[in-house]
C-alpha cells in the first residue's frame, strides 16, 4: 500500500468507493449524494469512481440521499453516503429509518456547527444529535483513521450479530481539508477485508413483503430490543474486526478508546477526535514535569464503551471531560455519558465538564493547560465550565 499525502475527505471519498467496489460480484454498491460544505469533496470523489456495478444518485437534498441509500440497502446493495451540519438534520428522519430497519449503511460526517447563525466550523453537535438512534458512532484524530474506520464500519455493520448502520466523523477543516500522509487501501486487499454483503433482510421480487406496516406495541417493543442487544455485541465483533484488519492490511485500526499514561494517573482528561490530538501533547509535556496526568481518546460514542473507560479511569480521582458540543441546559454530551458511565461504580470520582471548541473555536494546548489547572484544584465536579471563553473579556 503506498502512502499518499491526502486531505480526510479525500481518504473517505476514496475508501467508501473501494468499499463499495469490493462488492461488485454481488449486488453492487449504491451511494446518494448531496453536497454540503465541508463535506462535498467526498461525494466528488465518490462520484468519479469507475464503478463496475455501482450507481452515484445525486439527489435534491439530503433527506432523499438517505432515502437512495435505504432503498439500495435493502435492494442488497453496499450503500453509504456522506453529510454535515445541518445536512444531518434535514436527513434525520430517514437516518431513524435506516437504523430501524436494521441496514449496514455506513455515513462518513463532518462535524460542523450546527446553524443559525451559520458557521461551518468544527462542532460534534450534529453528529451527537444522533445519539439516542441505533446507529454505530466512530471518531476519527486523522486521515488515517477516517480511511481505516471507514473501512472497518462495513465490515462491522454487515455482520450478521450487527446489523446496525455505522456513522464515521471527522472534525471539519482540521481533518477534512488538512493534508496528512496517510496509506490507503488497494482494491486487493480491501477485496480481501471485505466479504460480500448479503443482507439477510433484503427485498425479493420472488418473496415480496410489507415493509414498514403498521404492528401492535409489543412488536415495537420486541425491535427496539433486537436492536439493543445487537449494540451491546459490537465491543465483541469490533474486536474480531479489528483483528481481521491488522491481518490483512498489518495495521491496528485502533481499539474503542486509546489510553495515553493513565495506568497510575490522579488526573485524567477524556476527549475525541482533533482535541485528543492537542491533549496528548498537553499531557506528555506535564507528564514530564511530574505531573501524574492520563488521556482517555475516545474512538467509539456508540456503543458508549462504559467497562473500558471505567477500567482506563481506575487510578484517578478526578476525571475531565473535554466536550466540543452543548446540549441545551445539560452541557457537554460526552460529560453525560462518562457520568453515567461511573454511576454506582465510583462515587468518589470528581467528574467535571469543560465547553471548548464550540462553533469551531481553537482548542489550544492553553487552552488544556487551564482545564488541567482548574481541573486539579477540584474536590467536588461544579456545572460545565465553558474552557475557551474568559467571561470578563465576553461581558467587557
Amino acid at each position: 500500500m503506498p502512502v499518499e499525502i491526502v486531505t480526510g475527505n479525500h481518504a473517505a471519498g476514496y475508501t467508501l468507493a473501494v468499499a463499495g467496489e469490493a462488492n461488485r460480484n454481488a449486488r453492487g454498491a449504491t451511494c446518494g449524494i448531496y453536497p454540503i460544505t465541508p463535506q462535498t469533496e467526498i461525494v466528488e470523489k465518490v462520484a468519479a469512481f469507475p464503478f463496475t456495478k455501482g450507481r452515484v444518485v445525486p439527489v435534491e437534498s439530503e433527506h432523499s440521499a438517505m432515502g437512495v441509500v435505504i432503498g439500495a440497502s435493502l435492494g442488497g446493495a453496499r450503500a453509504f453516503t456522506a453529510s454535515s451540519s445541518n445536512g444531518l438534520a434535514y436527513m434525520v428522519e430517514n437516518i431513524m429509518v435506516a437504523g430501524f430497519y436494521r441496514l449496514p449503511v455506513v455515513m462518513v460526517a463532518v462535524n460542523r456547527t450546527l446553524g443559525p447563525p451559520w458557521n461551518i466550523w468544527s462542532d460534534q453537535g450534529d453528529t451527537l444529535m444522533l445519539r439516542d438512534f441505533p446507529w454505530i458512532q466512530l471518531y476519527c484524530s486523522d486521515n488515517q483513521e477516517v480511511s481505516d474506520l471507514t473501512l472497518m464500519a462495513f465490515r462491522l455493520a454487515e455482520d450478521h450479530r450487527i446489523l446496525l448502520p455505522v456513522l464515521v466523523s471527522m472534525d471539519a477543516f482540521i481533518v477534512s481539508h488538512t493534508q496528512q500522509e496517510t496509506n490507503l487501501p488497494s482494491q486487493e486487499l480491501a477485496d480481501q477485508f471485505l466479504p460480500e454483503l448479503d443482507l439477510p433482510q433484503r427485498m425479493r421480487h420472488d418473496d415480496p413483503k410489507t415493509l414498514g406496516g403498521m404492528v401492535w406495541p409489543d412488536t415495537t417493543t420486541t425491535l427496539r430490543m433486537e436492536a439493543h442487544e445487537a449494540m451491546l455485541r459490537v465491543p465483541e465483533v469490533y474486536e474480531e474486526c479489528r483483528q481481521a484488519f491488522r491481518d490483512v492490511f498489518d495495521r491496528d485500526p485502533g481499539a474503542p478508546i486509546e489510553t495515553f499514561h493513565t495506568d497510575d494517573a490522579e488526573t485524567i482528561l477524556v476527549a475525541s477526535a482533533t482535541v485528543a490530538t492537542t491533549a496528548r501533547d498537553v499531557v506528555r509535556r506535564r507528564r514530564a514535569s511530574g505531573e501524574k496526568v492520563g488521556l482517555v481518546k475516545m474512538r467509539m460514542f456508540r456503543p458508549f464503551p462504559e467497562e473500558a473507560l471505567r477500567t482506563a479511569c481506575a487510578s484517578a480521582s478526578r476525571v475531565g471531560v473535554l466536550d466540543r458540543d452543548y446540549a441545551a441546559g445539560l452541557g457537554g454530551v460526552w460529560w453525560q455519558d462518562t457520568r453515567a458511565a461511573f454511576q454506582g461504580h465510583r462515587e468518589d470520582l470528581v467528574i467535571q465538564d469543560y465547553l471548548l471548541g464550540i462553533g469551531g473555536g481553537d482548542v489550544t494546548p492553553e487552552t488544556v493547560d487551564r482545564v488541567l489547572d482548574d481541573l486539579g484544584t477540584r474536590e467536588k465536579a461544579g456545572p460545565p465550565e465553558w474552557a475557551d471563553i474568559r467571561r470578563e473579556e465576553v461581558l467587557a
